[in-house]
């Protein structure tokens, strides 16, 4: 009888970790996710382009106004550091 006790319990004790192990990984990704765009001045973003570059020609610009890293309203005209040029 202790040997049939002893294994539910380490049933329950590995469920229990497993368990924890899945929300933990699962709260550390949608906190990832929240914290993938950078704010405006993360980005050291201008609304005036850099010489010959700008949003607009940004592969990471997203019409008609945002970007995929960068959170907040984009103008096509503005550039940051994050720009990455087109093919």
């Amino acid at each position: 009888m202790v040997k049939r006790q002893s294994c539910a319990t380490r049933r329950i004790l590995i469920g229990t970790a497993a368990a924890g192990l899945a929300t933990g990984l699962c709260l550390r990704l949608s906190h990832a996710v929240a914290a993938e765009k950078m704010t405006l001045g993360q980005a050291e973003y201008q609304p005036m382009p850099n010489g010959i570059y700008s949003c607009g020609q940004c592969t990471l610009f997203v019409p008609p106004s945002s970007c995929k890293v960068v959170d907040g309203e984009i103008s096509t005209e503005g550039w940051c550091k994050a720009f990455v040029l087109a093919d």
